[in-house]
């Protein structure tokens, strides 16, 4: 149903760096560029995508309350990897790995260094 989330910056080259040491090691890679010079990333185009660019109306990024981007993780251990990664390149805590909704959700939330909201989870395990 998703075909793409943009995450709006403020600097161009450390949104698109944040989000290249994010997926660093992942299936997740660059993929094209937006006509202002954001960058899409995602497995394929046939996926959802995930965009970091300047806003289209050409006024300034800012964090929306209740907005977050969820991206979703086949194991714990890669929600874990990310959320660290995060970290490691410059991110905030929102909530360290673990956090759990019954047997459907593993989750641990972080901000990019524009102050987005993300989400890295595993869902539907047993």
């Amino acid at each position: 149903m998703i075909a793409y989330t943009m995450v709006g910056t403020n600097n161009l080259e450390e949104g698109i760096a944040f989000y290249s040491k994010l997926f660093e090691g992942s299936e997740v890679k660059p993929l094209f560029k937006t006509p202002r010079g954001g960058q899409f990333f995602g497995k394929s185009a046939d996926e959802p995508m995930l965009v970091v660019g300047l806003p289209y109306d050409e006024k300034p990024a800012t964090t929306g309350n209740g907005v977050m981007v969820a991206l979703r993780f086949e194991t714990t251990e890669e929600v874990d990897a990310l959320y660290a990664k995060a970290m490691a390149a410059g991110g905030s805590d929102e909530g360290e790995p673990g956090w759990r909704l019954e047997n459907v959700f593993y989750g641990a939330y972080f901000r990019d260094p524009e102050g987005n909201k993300i989400c890295a989870c595993k869902m539907n395990f047993g």
